[in-house]
């Protein structure tokens, strides 16, 4: 960006010294002029030509302006003019053909000029049939003017060689095909920046220096005097000035109209052009019967070029608007009908069904799973060329006649009309699309859909009924992706009543952040040989003043979902570092003691993370080692780079990271490498099953010699009897938690048993059997309570 600012710079004060060399070209060419220096006024004429020449070279290779080629053209158009200008003075009056040079030398220069305009208006996609017809229906009016009021009279004078008067009607006619040119680019044009203007002022200049040549040619001259030449040098000097403004780059873009129409530039020029038969019938009319003849046949083609002109308008925007309500209804990445048209497609099906026909309409809407973890991996025009595949084999593998559409970034619909049997196929037809890996940019991504299905019958208001069948299949399909990836689930009534109680308990869960429901409790984490707290989670409760204690896992799905889960997780996060602090003051806590703190995947993909947690610790004064986050393990799985910034970040801080839960995701060796982790917690369906299943602890011992390998500390999670904690004693697991030291308690409460040095630590190791341990429903109710660690 910085470079490219310098050379914007730097080329607007190479514009502006050109200019200024110009300028004063242009004052020293009409000063010698007058006064009758020809050398003085040439050697300015030479010094802007050759400047122009440089510039149409240099320009736009500095800027990389394309086409490249138009710009050459550009500069043998200057070259082929500065040799013809500067030629004239000498050979005008000298015999034929010497006297001819300077004409043979110029005309070139016009087609060159043209062949230039083509170039641009192509690079541009401004060869627009619409501006076309407006540029004919001017060049008629121009060429008319040039044939009968400066060519034919040209023509007529009889004292000098017919080629003398072929050159001089042939200029009129090459700015004619110009002025075509000029005005399809303007026509087309939808900014103008400076380059833009001094192209056309030179260009305008061009006109004006033949028009006086055109004058003068009445009399029977060819050349009068250097001022003639005038326009030409600013025009010399404008092709410059076009060629090293740094904005020259945008004359060779696409800009071009959606719709031609009648604007009032376009009517500054089609109306007077469309004047011009009737004023030269009054004018010249009666010169003789070819001029009335000429005048007639123009004024006849202006006509037909308008009404196809009209007729062109009329179409073109017909097909504007059928692509404006084709865009309308259709996605533009996939080209699939959108939600809108599929609504309407729905519509019309439960619309054609008979009511008392067994055939019902189906509704399949599907969600792409991981589909958040391929774009946060690979990109977004990843993700953009994943859809487009999918879309593809959707396509491909429903049969002819159901309707697929793109509803939102990774959702699809899908309409079907028949019975259960059937419907059911399309599922199996459906899920037959992911079971090949998709090859997405060199890379081969497997992934899965969850599906949720609706049915209805074709009765009632067809609107509200296709509305309705759309929003079950969203909340069945919701349903669906929270039973695991490549589900599908057919909606049933009792759904919404389950979407009613999410929203209610939604709302309500804002109204607890506010009205401070919600508070921790403190559950010890303690070192198995010797009972001492070494440290305690943090877990997350929430009081509701009717409905009383509500599990977290009723409710902290609902805050990650809602985005609610980084200002419940601050606060969280807060409160224990404030309670923390107490402790290390009041010596409730020895100064190794740590606390464990849950982050959602939500929090850890916040790239602030690391400098908010910096902060916090600062303001209550706790050492970063005392703190220790815990995450699941799809965060290294799903997580993406700015995931994985911030675990690096968090880790130089000093703080502990802990995989929770572990075993029961991914558990790959080569995250824990790849990523800073410093122990794992074994999640307690493992723990459960020592003593009583040997494949439980394989798991836990497996466990344990990898992290141990990896220098991992190792916590197991939900220890409930005596057993169970010397089984993993034994194995080598030396930090536990669970309900045979406590459930998950108020601050005060955990101060008051788990003071530093307090007989609480030390009789945890000798808990007689059956202290502490829950009956069957305690169980059930504990585990409620202990959800939120997998928060």
């Amino acid at each position: 960006m910085s470079g490219s600012a310098g050379a914007s710079s730097a080329g607007r004060r190479l514009w502006r010294v050109f200019a200024m060399v110009g300028l004063v070209a242009t004052v020293t060419y009409l000063v010698a002029s007058s006064l009758g220096q020809l050398e003085v006024a040439l050697l300015a004429f030479v010094v802007i030509g050759v400047g122009t020449i440089w510039a149409c070279f240099a320009g736009p290779r500095r800027y990389g302006a394309e086409p490249r080629s138009a710009w050459l053209l550009l500069g043998t158009t200057a070259s082929l003019f500065l040799v013809g200008v500067v030629t004239r003075p000498f050979v005008s009056g000298l015999r034929v053909p010497v006297s001819l040079i300077a004409d043979l030398v110029i005309i070139p220069g016009y087609f060159s000029l043209a062949t230039c305009f083509v170039v641009l208006l192509r690079s541009r996609k401004s060869l627009d049939w619409l501006a076309v017809l407006d540029g004919m229906i001017v060049f008629l009016a121009g060429g008319l003017l040039g044939v009968l009021l400066l060519a034919a009279p040209t023509a007529a004078i009889g004292d000098r060689p017919v080629i003398v008067s072929a050159l001089a009607t042939a200029y009129p006619i090459f700015d004619v095909v110009l002025l075509l040119l000029v005005v399809n680019l303007t026509f087309t044009a939808t900014t103008f920046p400076i380059s833009m203007l001094t192209f056309i002022g030179s260009l305008l200049m061009l006109f004006a220096g033949d028009l006086a040549y055109a004058i003068i040619g009445l009399s029977g001259k060819t050349y009068d005097s250097p001022l003639l030449d005038l326009p030409y040098i600013l025009g010399m000097a404008g092709l410059g000035l076009t060629a090293l403004h740094p904005s020259m780059v945008h004359l060779g873009r696409a800009a071009r109209r959606p719709v031609q129409a009648w604007s009032w530039r376009r009517m500054t020029l089609l109306a007077p052009a469309v004047t011009v038969p009737f004023v030269l019938l009054v004018l010249v009319g009666d010169e003789s019967a070819a001029y009335r003849l000429t005048i007639g046949v123009s004024g006849a083609l202006m006509m037909l070029l308008l009404l196809g002109r009209a007729a062109t308008a009329v179409r073109a925007q017909a097909a504007a608007q059928r692509r404006s309500e084709h865009q309308a209804m259709h996605d533009p990445l996939t080209g699939l009908p959108n939600r809108r048209a599929m609504s309407a497609h729905i519509e019309r099906l439960l619309i054609e069904t008979p009511p008392l026909d067994d055939r019902r309409v189906w509704v399949y809407l599907l969600d792409l799973d991981g589909f958040k973890w391929v774009n946060d991996s690979w990109g977004h025009d990843t993700g953009d060329q994943l859809v487009i595949e999918v879309a593809r084999r959707l396509r491909a593998a429903v049969p002819h006649g159901i309707r697929v559409a793109r509803t939102g970034g990774d959702e699809f619909l899908l309409a079907y009309v028949g019975e259960k049997p059937g419907a059911l196929r399309i599922v199996d037809e459906i899920r037959s699309c992911f079971t090949r890996p998709l090859a997405v940019h060199d890379t081969e991504v497997v992934i899965s859909a969850s599906i949720g299905i609706a049915h209805a019958a074709a009765d009632g208001d067809a609107a509200v009924t296709a509305e309705a069948l759309m929003r079950d299949a969203d909340t069945a399909m919701y349903r669906a992706k929270a039973e695991g990836p490549g589900r599908s689930t057919i909606f049933d009534t009792s759904m919404h009543d389950r979407v009613r109680e999410r929203i209610e308990l939604e709302a309500e869960l804002r109204k607890a952040l506010a009205d401070e429901q919600l508070h921790v409790a403190y559950q010890p984490i303690v070192q198995l040989d010797t009972g001492r707290p070494l440290g305690a989670e943090a877990l997350l409760r929430w009081t509701h003043p009717t409905r009383g204690q509500i599990p977290p896992m009723s409710f902290i799905p609902i805050a990650e979902e809602s985005g609610m889960i980084a200002q419940i997780g601050t606060w969280v996060r807060e409160e224990s570092l404030r309670q923390l602090a107490v402790w290390r003051a009041d010596g409730t806590v020895a100064d190794d003691f740590y606390l464990s703190i849950n982050v959602s995947p939500r929090q850890l993909n916040d790239a602030d993370l690391p400098l908010i947690v910096s902060a916090e610790l600062i303001k209550y004064g706790v050492p970063a080692r005392a703190v220790a986050l815990e995450m699941t393990e799809s965060v290294m799985v799903d997580g993406s780079s700015v995931t994985s910034r911030v675990l690096f970040e968090l880790r130089e801080l000093g703080v502990r990271l802990l995989v929770d839960d572990f075993g029961t995701g991914f558990s790959a060796l080569g995250y824990l490498r790849r990523f800073p982790v410093t122990g794992v917690k074994i999640d307690r369906s493992f723990v459960s099953g020592l003593g009583s299943s040997l494949e439980d602890e394989e798991i836990v011992r497996a466990v344990v010699a990898m992290s141990y390998a990896l220098g991992l500390t190792i916590v197991a999670e939900g220890v409930e009897n005596r057993g169970q904690r010397d089984a993993l004693a034994a194995v080598g697991v030396t930090q536990a938690q669970g309900w045979l030291w406590g459930p998950a308690v108020a601050p005060g409460d955990f101060a008051a048993h788990w003071h530093a040095g307090g007989p609480a630590a030390r009789a945890a190791a000798n808990v007689p059997p059956g202290k502490n341990q829950r009956s069957t429903g305690g169980k059930a109710k504990s585990r409620n309570q202990l959800a939120a660690e997998n928060s």
